[in-house]
């Protein structure tokens, strides 16, 4: 279910930038959000023409155009508001979309999602005490999630340690469709280690 709100102004603003592009017709704007689930999450708006609506998309019909929203983003898109403020310098137009870095996820929710929420909330804030943390890179199709260490924990000596009795066994005890964890991070670059 969409749970967006576009104010009124928002989408007359918008109206007016999709007015003046070239061979406008039929255009809309799609939103999405670009690293869904994790501290990198950023919330987008793009143009979007009839021939790039993706299958899945979820269309919502406005005052003179259609937004498009990603199926994959809805999760994150939850409660998102977007407004236009105008001012003496023309205005602005804010994204919020307090569920971008952090979505209320279930256990029907992808893969992915899960292993960046348990991530987020449960490991990393135990490694931001080192400097430290973790992100999902991808899960691969034998069901292993590909991470990669930051901050401190790149190059630390005990990195092995975090790995096998942290976060391996944080992930396996939540989500017990994965296979294990493999981690990609270049750890001879020891210039920020904790230990």
């Amino acid at each position: 279910m969409l749970s967006v709100d576009i104010t009124p102004s928002a989408q007359t603003y918008l109206k007016g930038l999709l007015d003046k592009q070239d061979n406008n017709e039929g255009i809309g704007i799609r939103m999405f959000v670009a690293n869904p689930g994790t501290a990198k999450a950023e919330t987008c708006i793009a143009y979007c023409r009839p021939e790039e609506v993706k299958e899945g998309d979820v269309t919502l019909e406005l005052e003179g155009f259609n937004a498009y929203f990603e199926e994959r983003s809805l999760p994150f898109l939850k409660d998102a508001k977007v407004d236009y403020s105008a001012d003496r310098m023309g205005g602005q137009l804010t994204i919020r979309a307090p569920n971008s870095k952090m979505p209320q996820v279930t256990d029907d929710s992808p893969l992915e999602d899960r292993i960046n929420y348990v991530l987020f909330n449960e490991v990393n804030p135990g490694l931001a005490s080192h400097g430290g943390e973790v992100s999902l890179v991808e899960v691969t199709e034998d069901q292993y999630a590909v991470l990669e260490f930051g901050g401190g924990c790149q190059g630390c000596s005990a990195v092995d340690l975090t790995l096998k009795n942290g976060v391996e066994v944080a992930l396996m005890d939540k989500l017990p469709e994965l296979k294990g964890i493999r981690d990609i991070t270049d750890h001879t670059d020891r210039t920020q280690a904790y230990y």
